[in-house]
């Protein structure tokens, strides 16, 4: 991006300012004698707009910046930031990251990453596309959020209510360096549309009974020419809402569990998390020791490509500044590599895998996937049991697995959806359920960074009436 382009799109900041205020930073922490030290300066904008029954909620400007900075001294390291970007404040915020290593007990795990791990500046400069301003007004906003509500409360006299609808476009850029050499920073962007209808009926003569349910639906992308239409948006929303009138609970037992894709994204997380270095080398994690063992079923494999144009996901580096890099992370259920950053890769006495930040565009995909397992090829397959369509709660023992959540969705008879279903738990331990997978759908939904379709869990309890 050019620091025209930056400056042109309403940031205060371009570029080359952002440059000279690390290069600025970064000399005042070798003045002062700091053995390594890294320097991140950012500045982000947006505008968010929610509507509720025809009538404007909020509108939201937000705008912020901030300058942080690592300094090291040998193995003791200390950390500030500041919001103020004048040549006083940057003195003073490396001074203070400088007193606090000074009185840091040292860590033989602390210190920037190996030379050889930063980006180059080539790998550092790659464009994935992921700067697309909105240019948008607070008016321009509402109208769409209106479109969106509109469209749903327009589907059925049963929709009767509304917990709003809501539109964001936000806009971010950076610049990080460090004393090792590396330099680099980007600009991103991320929009959304979302709304959330409820939907109500009588279930007694006289209406002195009423079944209410809500429900929601979103749209979100890097380029806002990308989001689906927001008429489209409610009227799903809205039978997503009108389809979980009549919900009950069904018995207690153990059945066999179709999550829908953008739930089933959850499990993936939950995997993420137990291969990831913090829990690792804390040893809070049921994955302890999984490298170059099955953790998933034998025809599950999972993909990780960071240098996807407009990903969610994409990045040509880490926090840190470490080169990204597309790899297979479970190879026919085993696994391949964890996630780490270079301060968790050294308490392993591993490498880092460039992941200080996260993971990087996520695929899950099936060996015995066919493409024409749709959603309805899936209910088939299920034949009975839960068809979960939103979970509740955070129970997630992340370092035994045992998973409890409630649930709600749809009991499904002989592979067709008989009734919605609420009210439920549903219990089992994630080193289980993650190698019960039997099939997942060629229903692709992205949630997220996560790509994948409905996934299918052999058996689960279920806790009912």
């Amino acid at each position: 991006m050019s620091s025209t382009r930056h400056a042109s799109h309403g940031f205060a900041f371009t570029q080359d300012q952002f440059r000279q205020i690390v290069e600025d930073t970064l000399a005042e922490a070798r003045r002062l004698g700091a053995s390594d030290a890294g320097a991140e300066v950012s500045e982000g904008m947006g505008l968010s707009v929610s509507v509720r029954k025809g009538e404007l909620e909020n509108v939201e400007r937000n705008r912020d910046k901030s300058l942080g900075v690592s300094v090291y001294l040998g193995q003791r390291r200390g950390n500030a930031s500041t919001s103020d970007f004048s040549p006083a404040a940057i003195r003073q915020t490396v001074q203070a990251a400088y007193d606090i290593a000074r009185f840091t007990a040292e860590d033989p795990a602390a210190g920037l990453p190996e030379a050889d791990d930063l980006a180059t500046p080539a790998e550092a400069a790659r464009n994935l596309d992921l700067f697309h301003p909105w240019d948008i007004d607070a008016a321009a906003a509402a109208a769409v959020a209106h479109s969106c509500e509109d469209a749903a409360l327009a589907v059925s006299r049963h929709i009767t209510n509304s917990e709003g609808a809501g539109v964001s476009a936000q806009q971010a850029h950076f610049w990080a360096g460090n004393t090792r050499g590396f330099r680099g920073g980007y600009a991103s962007s991320r929009h959304y549309v979302s709304v959330s209808p409820i939907a109500s009926r009588s279930t007694r003569p006289g209406g002195r009974s009423v079944d209410m349910q809500r429900d929601a639906w979103y749209t979100s992308m890097r380029d806002a020419s990308e989001l689906a239409d927001p008429e489209e948006v409610g009227r799903y929303a809205a039978r997503r809402a009108l389809a979980r009138l009549g919900s009950r609970r069904v018995p207690t037992g153990e059945v066999p569990v179709l999550f829908e894709a953008p739930v089933a994204a959850g499990l993936v997380g939950s995997f993420v998390g137990a291969v990831s270095g913090g829990s690792l080398y804390r040893k809070a994690s049921f994955l302890v020791d999984s490298l170059g063992r099955p953790a998933l079923a034998e025809h599950l494999d999972l993909d990780e490509d960071p240098h996807q144009p407009k990903g969610k996901g994409s990045a040509p580096f880490d926090d840190e500044g470490v080169r990204t890099r597309a790899r297979r992370v479970v190879e026919g259920g085993v696994v391949q590599g964890y996630f780490l950053s270079s301060y968790s890769a050294r308490k392993l006495g591993m490498r880092t895998t460039g992941h200080a930040g996260g993971s990087q565009n996520l695929t899950l995909t099936s060996r015995l996937t066919l493409p024409g397992d749709d959603l309805e090829a899936m209910l088939r397959k299920l034949h009975r049991g839960l068809f979960v369509t939103e979970l509740m709660g955070q129970g997630v023992n992340m370092v035994t697995g045992d998973y409890s959540r409630g649930a709600a969705g749809f009991w499904v008879e002989r592979g067709r959806i008989v009734h919605p279903v609420h009210e439920v738990t549903i219990a089992g331990n994630l080193k289980e359920m993650l190698r019960d997978i039997v099939a997942v759908g060629a229903d692709t939904y992205t949630q997220g960074s996560k790509t994948l379709g409905s996934v299918l869990v052999s058996r689960l309890k279920l806790a009912g009436s």
